[in-house]
């Protein structure tokens, strides 16, 4: 029989925030060099968008799940839902 049969693989692991907003500050920085080819500026910019777009996802993710815990009248705590407040228009 075969071992893994019957098995999902596992997902892909997503990079953590923090290690992706690193690399993205680093392919900005090679960017920033006039040294590079086309075709490399060209891969990198497209590697800098793509980690971009998952930082902004991994942010409102986060946003999601944040709960803001208000303590009630009679002393209990309950969670509510993070809504982040409306900017003020001048």
């Amino acid at each position: 029989m075969n071992p893994t049969t019957g098995k999902k693989p596992e997902p892909p692991k997503k990079p953590e925030f923090e290690r992706s907003l690193a690399r993205l500050e680093e392919v900005a920085k090679k960017l920033e060099n006039a040294n590079l080819s086309l075709d490399e500026a060209m891969k990198l910019f497209e590697e800098g968008v793509q980690l971009s777009r998952d930082c902004q996802k991994q942010l409102e993710e986060a946003e999601g799940r944040v709960e803001i815990l208000l303590k009630m009248a009679d002393g209990k705590m309950a969670a509510e839902p993070f809504e982040p407040e409306a900017e003020e228009e001048s």
